[in-house]
């Protein structure tokens, strides 16, 4: 049992890295057109966009904050763990 809790708390950290590393990247250098970043792009937008649809008051003043809300559910998630 402590073996699955220690690895599903490593994916969701892995997975909140990679959150913070695809909106860094979309701030400083929005036009990069790299593989390894599509792929990255490619895990963390569909949950990102079922935030938005879902909670429509996220983006303010042209701030997107779906990245911090994800991280705050899966923080939730792993204290439940």
């Amino acid at each position: 049992m402590s073996f699955l809790v220690n690895l599903i708390d490593g994916l969701i950290t892995s997975y909140i890295w990679i959150i913070i590393i695809v909106s860094l990247f979309s701030i400083l250098s929005p036009q990069t057109k790299n593989p390894i970043l599509d792929f990255l792009n490619s895990i963390v937008n569909p949950p990102l966009k079922s935030i938005r649809e879902k909670i429509p008051f996220v983006i303010a003043n042209g701030v997107d904050f779906s990245p911090l809300v994800l991280i705050i559910g899966l923080q939730l998630i792993r204290a439940l763990l």
